[in-house]
């Protein structure tokens, strides 16, 4: 009767030992999850689209994108042909580009959001992503390119913005990894192996 009580309480014992090392597996689990969806600083903040919807940065988490202030009358401007391509081309392996129109350099986007969708469609055939116009530097820049361009986010590409057409490329873990100046054209060597290089992590 001792031995069947002793075999009883040991068989109750490891079963519970299993349980509570099941529940800790799921735990530590959930918590990885959790820290693998926290979104990156740099997504964090919410921006109006050219059609005026408030768009959540966080939805592109896990993506490589690339940031791009534009101007629809900047010598730069032929540029959006070669975003498309550049989109078109990796948009199916987690590739996306973002474009913030801002009239900061020399007025070379006087348009209103409407004016600027037109443009884009219409002499681009422009598809990805594109945001309201902002300040991307001076007194109301605004929180995103702040952030982007701060020396306490990245040294490394901090300072401020030079020109329409700069582009910072944006690693699948929110981090930035590369900042190209405007006449870096985007089916250039340098951006697409970049391109490449990051969707390969």
């Amino acid at each position: 009767m001792r031995t069947c009580t002793v075999k009883h309480l040991s068989t109750l014992l490891t079963a519970v030992i299993l349980t509570a090392a099941a529940m800790a597996g799921i735990q530590a689990r959930s918590q990885a999850a959790a820290m693998n969806s926290a979104v990156a600083p740099v997504l964090s903040f919410t921006m109006p689209s050219l059609g005026g919807r408030k768009v959540h940065l966080s939805q592109y988490q896990g993506k490589v994108i690339l940031m791009v202030n534009t101007a629809s009358k900047c010598g730069f401007t032929p540029q959006y042909a070669g975003l498309e391509a550049l989109y078109k081309r990796f948009k199916s392996k987690g590739f996306v580009i973002l474009g913030f129109p801002s009239n900061d350099f020399g007025h070379q986007e006087p348009g209103t959001d409407k004016q600027i969708s037109i443009f884009c469609t219409a002499h681009y055939g422009v598809t990805f992503p594109m945001f309201s116009k902002v300040d991307v530097k001076g007194p109301h820049q605004c929180p995103l390119y702040h952030y982007l361009t701060g020396r306490k986010t990245d040294p490394r590409f901090a300072g401020v913005v030079k020109w329409n057409f700069e582009k910072f490329l944006i690693a699948r873990d929110g981090k930035i990894v590369a900042r190209f100046r405007s006449p870096i054209t985007p089916e250039s060597a340098i951006i697409v192996d970049a391109v490449k290089a990051q969707l390969a992590q």
